[in-house]
């Protein structure tokens, strides 16, 4: 596999205005906290202010939940812790795809790569399939995002040069919080209190509005990003099942130990702009398993709020 050079993003740092937060104790409101680390992250809006029902699904499912979303039409936002520091699972396939797609140009994405069976790591249901063949950065991005294929999401690494090359550029388009350290499997470690592989809430929904709606891709690249994450397959029983029928979700599903359990997306509702939604959970417990209902009741909450 041979990796094509990370153009510099510098130019793009000024369209996306944007570290380690301890835990709130019991009785801390977290619902209009945002992150200190990078404007990026915390677009200018009026928070809601109703933290009950977070704490109250933390209560419920024995877990900790970091929420960030934003109306991008009214501005108003709704957080709950965050700007605290979250593993990401597989939610940075998107952050990924998103730099190759501003990087590189058509020939390179529709170049073929080879790899071999050497480089297969676990849950690769699609490039496992194409071994002999190959596969075109176009379509290793489409693994990645819509099936959460994790060679896919190694070859892309490689593409960008490495997981620090892919900091590197998050760090030219404004966000100084999100560190990528590592390939898949060790990604998903998640050992409460590593802050590698880690994001907020606040930092990963600014990175992910800036790619499909803020700008930092061509309007025809944002449609490609937006398309893939339209056609996710692995994202049914989270945000997609806490949105009202008819609203649309483009979003990049990711789990790892320690019960974590991510969705980010951009949500379509059937009227008015977009939502910008970021849900980061996890149990703290090693073995532990995650749930799907805690992000779509999440999911409810937060259009509660904001619709």
């Amino acid at each position: 596999m041979r990796a094509l050079p990370l153009i510099a993003l510098a130019s793009s740092a000024l369209l996306l205005a944007g570290c380690t937060a301890p835990p709130p104790t019991a009785g801390q409101t977290m619902a209009t906290e945002t992150t200190s680390a990078s404007t990026t992250a915390a677009p200018t809006a009026s928070p809601t202010a109703d933290a009950a029902p977070f704490r109250a699904l933390e209560s419920r499912y024995s877990a900790r939940l970091g929420v960030y979303a934003v109306d991008t039409g009214t501005g108003r936002t709704v957080e709950y812790r965050s700007g605290e520091r979250f593993t990401f699972a597989s939610t940075y396939k998107a952050l990924a795809a998103g730099v190759l797609l501003k990087t590189q140009t058509d020939a390179e994405l529709d170049a073929v790569v080879r790899y071999s069976a050497s480089d297969l790591v676990d849950y690769s249901p699609v490039t496992e399939k194409h071994v002999a063949s190959g596969m075109t950065v176009r379509a290793i991005i489409a693994a990645a995002l819509q099936y959460s294929d994790n060679t896919a999401a190694n070859l892309l690494l490689e593409q960008l040069g490495g997981p620090a090359d892919l900091t590197s550029a998050l760090r030219s388009l404004g966000d100084d919080v999100t560190n990528v350290d590592r390939t898949e499997p060790d990604v998903n470690t998640a050992t409460p209190g590593d802050p590698r592989d880690t994001t907020t809430p606040a930092a990963i929904a600014g990175d992910l509005r800036g790619f499909v709606l803020g700008g930092t891709l061509s309007r025809t690249r944002a449609q490609e990003l937006r398309d893939l994450l339209l056609g996710n397959t692995t994202g049914a029983p989270w945000i997609r099942a806490g949105v009202p029928a008819g609203w649309r979700v483009a979003d990049k599903t990711g789990n790892a130990s320690y019960g974590t359990r991510n969705d980010i997306a951009v949500v379509y509702p059937s009227t008015g702009d977009p939502i910008v939604l970021a849900l980061l959970s996890d149990r703290g417990v090693e073995g532990a398993a995650s749930d799907d209902d805690l992000l779509a009741d999440a999911t409810k909450a937060v259009v509660e709020q904001l619709r």
